[in-house]
């Protein structure tokens, strides 16, 4: 397996949360890296450029003011708005799916022209793709279509590899609404609840990242970084 030695990286969504811990990743591993979002990242030693997703026009022009990269991991989600189906907004809905399947998929189309021989595009979603609570309808779906577009994208961008990952439970700025009681409570009740007795870190999910990356041998894959979510019942 090679390293990301001289390898430029750009991680969309790289401020905060996963995809911080994969930005610092690649770092490690020797990458040139650039992190794209709405904020910078505060005391982090990355190029940074600002950018929402939902704007194409703002996509396609970052990707060619950047151009040619080797990596590109879009770890960039919109705050969803869940709840019951049948109290659920349509605009809202649609905001979601905008931001995360179509923001996702813009990032891929505007950067895979100016991926290098060996690049790879990696995806970011979630369990409840597999394992749907009540009230996550909504992000079930778009998560779903993600993965799905995975494959297809594998076959069409050849040889570019397109990759994806689902994480599990991750203590990371998602969970930044509870204050420190609840946060304690969470990593608590996880660790009682998976098969590996701790919540995820960024740094999981980072790792992950960089193996997808660095391993010139695996695409259209769904790479689950869990702990074994799926197999038990985690209420949370």
């Amino acid at each position: 397996m090679s390293t990301l030695d001289g390898k430029r990286v750009v991680v969309v969504g790289g401020t905060s949360g996963m995809g911080l811990g994969a930005a610092r990743a690649a770092a490690q591993a020797g990458a040139d890296v650039v992190v794209a979002g709405r904020r910078a990242p505060g005391g982090e030693p990355f190029a940074h450029r600002s950018l929402d997703v939902t704007d194409d026009d703002a996509v396609r022009k970052i990707f060619e003011d950047l151009g040619a990269l080797d990596h590109l991991f879009v770890t960039a989600t919109p705050p969803a708005k869940t709840g019951p189906f049948l109290e659920q907004d349509l605009d809202a809905a649609r905001s979601f799916m905008n931001g995360k399947l179509f923001g996702s998929w813009a990032c891929a189309r505007h950067a895979a022209p100016r991926l290098r021989a060996g690049g790879s595009i990696t995806f970011l979603t979630g369990c409840t793709s597999i394992r749907p609570r009540a009230g996550t309808a909504v992000v079930t779906a778009t998560f779903a279509a993600l993965e799905a577009l995975t494959p297809a994208l594998a076959l069409e961008l050849a040889p570019l590899r397109v990759n994806a990952i689902r994480p599990g439970a991750i203590d990371s700025d998602m969970w930044s609404f509870l204050d420190d009681q609840g946060r304690a409570r969470l990593r608590r009740t996880v660790a009682e609840s998976l098969p590996v007795r701790r919540i995820g870190t960024i740094d999981d999910i980072g790792h992950a990242a960089v193996f997808l990356m660095s391993n010139p041998y695996v695409t259209g894959a769904v790479l689950e970084v869990s702990g074994g979510e799926p197999l038990v019942t985690l209420n949370l």
